[in-house]
């Protein structure tokens, strides 16, 4: 995939993660290909992370997408002239007013666990990022997409935590403080969305 090795050329300390980049891409085009949507959890940074690929995926990333044509006409000259074509991705931790309930009534750790049990199907892809791998709200998350036969794909720092024996893939960047795993998140996710947009809408 050329788009992953223009993203190498840019930043070879990812050379390691190449194959489970490779991997993600693959299983993110066969998501959307049979129908299926993504779900995306993390906290804090990882949290605008989610918003961040959301955005990229639900809308046009770097170039046009062009609706069906059996869409156009359903949707008319102006509405098809100012849409895009769209891939159903959802950001967990955006659901303030869930989120706020649950973690008032019941126990924060599982607010995730619950919105995979609301909205994953078997086949969808629940993307879960910890800079550590550990965190539990994260961990119960993917765990419970497991169960609920979900692809699942993890976000990681170099040692992956727990989330590297639990995710069917796991991206473990090459860094361990915090900062410098956000810093080599936004690449690596900017490439996943490049490689499903060039390949979808070429």
């Amino acid at each position: 995939m050329e788009d992953i090795e223009n993203l190498l050329e840019r930043r070879p300390e990812l050379e390691s993660c190449k194959s489970d980049i490779r991997a993600a891409c693959e299983l993110l085009l066969n998501c959307f290909r049979e129908g299926h949507q993504v779900l995306l959890c993390g906290n804090g940074g990882s949290a605008a992370d989610c918003e961040h690929i959301a955005g990229e995926l639900v809308k046009r990333f770097s170039r046009p997408r062009p609706l069906s044509e059996e869409l156009r006409k359903k949707l008319g000259p102006d509405l098809s002239k100012n849409l895009h074509g769209a891939l159903p991705a959802l950001s967990l931790p955006s659901m303030v007013g869930f989120t706020t309930a649950f973690v008032n009534d019941d126990i924060p750790e599982y607010a995730f666990a619950q919105q995979v049990v609301a909205f994953g199907k078997p086949g969808d892809i629940l993307l879960g990022i910890s800079t550590s791998g550990n965190s539990k709200n994260i961990v119960h998350a993917i765990s419970t997409a497991n169960s609920l036969d979900l692809h699942t794909i993890g976000l990681t720092g170099q040692t992956g935590g727990k989330l590297s024996s639990m995710c069917k893939i796991c991206i473990q960047v090459p860094a361990s403080e915090v900062p410098r795993v956000q810093e080599l998140h936004l690449p690596v996710y900017h490439t996943l969305c490049q490689v499903v947009e060039d390949t979808l809408f070429p």
